[in-house]
């Protein structure tokens, strides 16, 4: 999946600043358009559309911010759009959770433990983890061991993600991000010398799996020390020249892992980590209630064009940071859907705690097996999802058995299992 070349254009190409232009313009820098959507812009015969995309990125030099990495320049351009949206970003996705009240604390953490599973299986299925979401989050929750190559990926970023919630105060260093790296690939490459190490070789192209065509080339290897040097340097420092904005350094981190490609594999993965690594360590925890994966998931030819822009016209990470913005806005809305989900949720569960008999806990997995007869429960399930000991979620279950909801069965010597009563 290649990109069309833009023309060149050259600055005695003329033009008249017509109202239309204005308009087109405007429209262009708002949107962010590359010539492969300007150039099917509706306009009046009068416009020539090689002189308009030329006006076009002239007028993006006048907000461009400049960056380099080693020897490799990029620019993203600090448009009054883009100020707008990082304003609206801080202003409203704050304290929307904390604010709504009517989410209790256990419900807010039944929604982390999930989104985290989320991320994890996500991340991993872009990546290729070939195993349904159902399944996967059922190893998650029951704390199984994987049974494959795709469960182990995603159980690797599942376990990654809980370390970097507990290194998000730290500064990077290789050493840290060797040992990310190593937690997410651990046995799943081809080769175990490459978990935790930074490649040595330029054996390694970036193919799409579409049309089997080279879409990057990473740099050589011998420039990793200067490229990730100014990489670590880049993600601690406070103070730049001129100010970044922490959402877009942590969308700009995660473009340069893809693009520098310091791993043999994994990047993408290690990728992702990062930017909810640096979110976090910015102050925005409203990041860990996001499963960002899911949504790339789901729009993956996008994610793989908002790259390829990016490196197609002349290094411009604003086409990568709008497509990351859009995914957190998605990401968001996803979240407060689940907000009042969880609220009809609760209020369908009502009646059975009406009966006094049943905690908050029980009515919840009787609302489960009220939407879902068939269902199995088990204590690994239960104990997971809302956070608690096996012995509480063991003492819930055996009591909606003894008030005749549940049934027991054994699967084994050890475990048993719950079912809907046929009493109830």
């Amino acid at each position: 999946m290649k990109l069309e070349k833009a023309p060149i254009a050259w600055k005695g190409m003329l033009y008249s600043y017509t109202d239309e232009i204005q308009r087109l313009e405007k429209k262009a820098l708002d949107e962010y358009l590359y010539w492969d959507k300007v150039k099917y812009l509706n306009v009046s015969k009068d416009v020539d559309l090689k002189a308009l995309w030329l006006l076009i990125k002239e007028s993006r030099k006048l907000y461009s911010i400049y960056l380099k990495f080693g020897h490799h320049e990029f620019m993203y351009c600090n448009t009054p759009q883009i100020q707008r949206i990082f304003h609206e970003f801080d202003r409203e996705y704050g304290g929307r959770l904390v604010a709504n009240s009517q989410l209790s604390d256990s419900d807010k953490q039944q929604y982390l433990i999930s989104s985290v599973m989320e991320e994890a299986i996500a991340s991993s299925q872009i990546e290729g983890a070939l195993t349904t979401r159902k399944a996967a989050k059922n190893m998650l929750l029951e704390n199984r061991a994987p049974r494959n190559k795709s469960e182990l990926m995603i159980m690797n970023n599942y376990i990654t993600i809980q370390r970097i919630k507990e290194l998000k105060d730290q500064p990077l260093t290789e050493e840290l991000l060797l040992e990310i790296h190593k937690l997410m690939t651990a046995g799943t490459l081809d080769n175990a010398n490459d978990e935790g190490s930074l490649r040595d070789n330029d054996e390694i192209q970036v193919i799409d799996a579409a049309d089997n065509e080279v879409v990057h080339i990473p740099p050589t290897h011998t420039e990793l020390p200067a490229l990730m040097g100014d990489l670590y340097k880049f993600f601690n420092e406070e103070e730049h020249a001129f100010f970044i904005h922490p959402v877009v350094k942590a969308c700009i981190i995660h473009f340069m892992i893809g693009y520098i490609h310091p791993f043999v594999d994994g990047n993408g993965r290690t990728a992702r980590a990062l930017f909810y690594w640096y979110m976090l360590k910015k102050g925005y925890w409203l990041t860990e209630y996001l499963s960002i994966s899911s949504i790339i998931l789901k729009q993956k030819v996008k994610y793989a064009k908002a790259f390829l822009y990016t490196e197609t016209d002349d290094n411009d990470l604003t086409y990568f940071i709008n497509y990351k913005m859009e995914v957190l806005e998605s990401a968001y809305k996803s979240l407060m859907d689940y907000i009042n989900r969880k609220l009809k949720e609760k209020k369908a569960a009502a009646h059975f705690l009406k009966e006094g008999n049943v905690n908050e806990r029980q009515a919840l997995i009787l609302q489960w097996l009220e939407e879902d007869s068939d269902r199995i429960i088990k204590v690994k399930e239960v104990q997971n999802y809302f956070a608690i000991s096996n012995q509480t979620a063991r003492g819930d279950l055996q009591d909606l058995v003894k008030q005749g909801y549940l049934e027991e069965k054994g699967v084994n010597q050890k475990q048993k299992i719950y079912l809907k009563s046929a009493k109830k």
